[in-house]
């Protein structure tokens, strides 16, 4: 098998692990009341909602712009911004972001970043839906 094959695997098995850690992020987002997706489960944690608005975001920046090279911008402080009734769009990006990653480091950043992101958002789900 020569080398560039190997590379287009590796960053396959990257892609396929990344769109499944957005997915579950999809799936802990579903089913919860907008008043859930904006709980906080202390006044300087996140709610769920912007969790997986930041994971939207920075997937956006390390596999669209550092791994594809397109031109991202960012705003950092308008990821924690929003209410969980609007839910439905940061789904809707979630699912037009697994359908356009590519490039090795930044699958593997992306998977990282986005993995600590999923079980932070687990956590949080399951403290609105305990706490009402």
């Amino acid at each position: 098998m020569n080398r560039s094959t190997n590379r287009g695997d590796e960053i396959s098995t990257y892609a396929s692990e990344l769109r499944w850690i957005l997915e579950e992020i999809v799936v802990a987002l579903e089913g919860l009341t907008a008043a859930q997706l904006d709980w906080r489960p202390a006044p300087t944690a996140n709610s769920a909602h912007a969790i997986a608005r930041r994971v939207v975001a920075a997937t956006r920046v390390y596999a669209l712009g550092f791994g594809c090279g397109h031109a991202v911008e960012r705003n950092r402080a308008e990821e924690f911004t929003g209410t969980g009734s609007h839910v439905r769009d940061v789904i809707d990006a979630i699912r037009q972001l697994s359908r356009e990653i590519s490039g090795r480091e930044a699958l593997v950043e992306s998977i990282r970043h986005a993995a600590l992101h999923l079980g932070e958002l687990r956590l949080t789900r399951d403290l609105a839906k305990q706490h009402g």
